[in-house]
């Protein structure tokens, strides 16, 4: 019966926050279109008030620690679902994010990510995606920013494994500043798929920077090391053991 009214609730939160969105994007579409300013300004509105519909329509209260930049930095961060985005986006004070090209043509949302900056990727042709990335995102941050990228480039559940792919190697090496890891355990409360949300504790955690000029391969196992071993250590805060997965 409990997981039942939660389901149930999960729905109508789901449901008001989609609608919550198109409202805004209309809303804002004014705004927007005359000033990238309106654009952050939106998707700030949306990030705050959905995080706090969260907490009380479904339950999951959220956290942010360590110390979000606030400078020029790329933030290499861990990607469980669609809560992850919104928490890392309202810590930062001009998030734009390396995202597949498809969502450039998703209503409200492809508008918006072009008028944040937001990068995108055509992810079946991987060499000249990459280089095309690079000379996106040097082009893009004549404006300057934090920008996001999910080095497994996808959503992952909590205790699954993918690997770490280049890109954000190469964008670290391209663009000369640091990185700034960021951990999750947001996937526990809240899946990469499906209607079910839980309530609990969301955690995101931005870790110590790498510094710039880390050779490729110790910077990859680096980046690894620090956004795996902290986010399974806050899955397990929250009662979530990634290794009962395997």
């Amino acid at each position: 019966m409990a997981t039942a009214f939660q389901w149930l609730r999960s729905l109508i939160f789901m449901i008001v926050i989609y609608a919550w969105m198109v409202t805004l994007g209309i809303l804002f579409l004014p705004y927007a279109i005359v000033t990238k300013r309106g654009a952050l300004n939106a998707c700030k509105t949306y990030a705050r008030t959905t995080i706090w519909m969260a907490r009380w329509m479904i339950g999951i209260r959220s956290e942010v620690r360590g110390t979000p930049p606030t400078e020029q930095v790329l933030i290499a961060a861990k990607h469980q679902s669609f809560f992850d985005i919104l928490l890392i986006f309202n810590a930062v004070p001009h998030g734009k994010f390396i995202m597949k090209r498809e969502l450039l043509w998703t209503p409200v949302i492809g508008l918006y990510a072009k008028r944040l900056g937001c990068i995108p990727v055509n992810r079946g042709k991987k060499g000249a995606a990459i280089s095309k990335m690079v000379k996106d995102v040097a082009a893009e941050f004549e404006e300057p920013g934090q920008l996001v990228i999910y080095p497994q480039g996808t959503r992952v559940a909590p205790g699954s494994q993918k690997p770490y792919k280049v890109g954000t190697a190469i964008l670290y090496e391209g663009l000369g500043d640091p990185c700034v890891p960021v951990a999750a355990n947001v996937g526990v409360f809240w899946p990469r798929t499906g209607i079910l949300r839980k309530p609990g504790l969301a955690i995101v955690e931005f870790l110590d920077p790498i510094e710039p000029g880390v050779a490729r391969k110790a910077f990859m196992s680096r980046l690894e090391t620090a956004i795996e071993s902290k986010s399974n250590e806050l899955m397990r805060e929250v009662g979530f053991d990634p290794d009962a997965v395997h």
